[in-house]
């Protein structure tokens, strides 16, 4: 393959500049999937409810992650696709839309430079390997899910379960680990959070995540194997409690404001992804096992 011949510098370039477009359209995944799923819970509960469709979703259609194409949020003005090439296209434009001057969202940029990021030390780690075509779905999907979670406290199934059967598949050709350790990681990996979760509403009556988290790290376990979880679980709890307290203490965050743990999820199980083996044996060599 040619692709064989490039240098990892060549080819974590190559991947960076898809990244960067894969970003882009990142945005549009983030903004419009929780959309397009309200409108079909709404649909859903029309039918039941034998209601006319048509009073209850008088949204634009159609809506979907192709259409409508790109526009100001204000001005309604389409955008053009040379003003829709990633982050150089929000510096050239000042962050603001041609027509109307309407201030885009720096969040845009934000993610097309972060999916850059972590799509290149993907290929820098693992080079030109299969490992690194799934790692780069992985770690894309894991971007949309975080930043979805943010804004609606949400893990779409849409994303989650597809990724979910496609590590078991991978698990059956031995791309990131065996068909049993990631079967045992699927399930583990589930009924951990999923027993943590009523432990907690038991103890509290409160909910303290939910249903997506537990399929995001059953995700993991069938990605990674059951031998990554106890890790993916400390880190994403480490790294939750020292931001969650920070909002609180120093960021005058109520405290009864639910704080989505599925970032913190997805940042722990990409770290494990690529350095899990290694943390594991720091772990094992500190206590002496």
């Amino acid at each position: 393959m040619v692709l064989n011949t490039l240098s990892p510098y060549y080819f974590s370039a190559l991947v960076g500049v898809i990244g960067l477009l894969v970003g882009s359209f990142l945005n549009v995944v983030i903004y419009r999937l929780p959309i397009m799923m309200r409108r079909d819970w709404r649909m859903e509960c029309a039918e039941y409810l034998q209601l006319e469709l048509d009073d209850i979703d008088n949204g634009e259609k159609p809506f979907n992650l192709v259409l409508p194409l790109s526009r100001c949020p204000e001005c309604k003005i389409p955008i053009k696709p040379y003003q829709n090439i990633p982050v150089i296209s929000y510096i050239l434009l000042k962050g603001r839309c041609r027509q109307c001057r309407y201030p885009i969202s720096m969040r845009y940029p934000a993610i097309e430079v972060l999916t850059l990021l972590l799509s290149i030390a993907i290929a820098w780690y693992l080079g030109c390997t299969l490992q690194t075509v799934f790692a780069l779905l992985l770690t894309w999907s894991l971007i949309a899910l975080s930043f979805i979670d943010i804004d609606q406290h949400l893990l779409p199934d849409a994303i989650t379960l597809p990724l979910l059967w496609l590590g078991l598949l991978l698990s059956v050709f031995t791309v990131f680990t065996d068909a049993h350790s990631s079967i045992i990681g699927a399930i583990a990996g589930y009924l951990v959070l999923w027993s943590i979760y009523h432990l907690f509403k038991l103890a509290t009556g409160k909910e303290g995540m939910g249903y997506g988290d537990f399929k995001l790290l059953a995700l993991f376990g069938a990605w990674l194997g059951w031998q990554y979880l106890p890790i993916i679980i400390l880190l994403s709890s480490l790294v939750g409690a020292i931001i969650g307290s920070t909002l609180i203490v120093f960021g005058n965050r109520d405290r009864n404001i639910p704080i989505p743990f599925g970032p913190y999820l997805a940042a722990a199980g990409w770290i494990a992804l690529l350095w899990g083996k290694q943390i594991n044996q720091l772990y094992l060599n500190a206590v002496g096992l």
